[in-house]
């Protein structure tokens, strides 16, 4: 399980292989200078709620993955999760498309 912290109060655990996809399509959008909400669920221990931030590019992001390795993405997958970013509602997790991943992994 790999962490993600939001301006150094807000800390969420995501599996290595979801953050990785999250880190590409959130760097992508703040790179473009593009604010958004990105919403999530709770983990049950927490109660059923759901939490949203505002991401924006003076934003202090932490990603902290638990494994060594880089996953694999899955090009399929940042399309929908930036599809979702893209929209009103904001970036929120999407299933995982059924496809070939593409192979690639993170760089940098």
């Amino acid at each position: 399980m790999g962490r993600f912290n939001y301006d150094g109060s807000v800390k969420v655990d995501f599996d290595d292989r979801v953050l990785a996809h999250l880190q590409v399509v959130i760097t992508q959008k703040l790179r473009r200078g593009e604010p958004f909400p990105f919403t999530w669920r709770n983990d049950p221990s927490l109660g059923d709620g759901r939490t949203t931030v505002w991401l924006h590019p003076n934003a202090s992001l932490v990603y902290k993955y638990h494994g060594s390795r880089q996953p694999a993405l899955n090009r399929a997958w940042l399309e929908a999760l930036t599809h979702a970013a893209n929209s009103t509602a904001g970036l929120h997790i999407v299933p995982e498309p059924e496809g070939a991943y593409t192979g690639e992994v993170m760089t940098g």
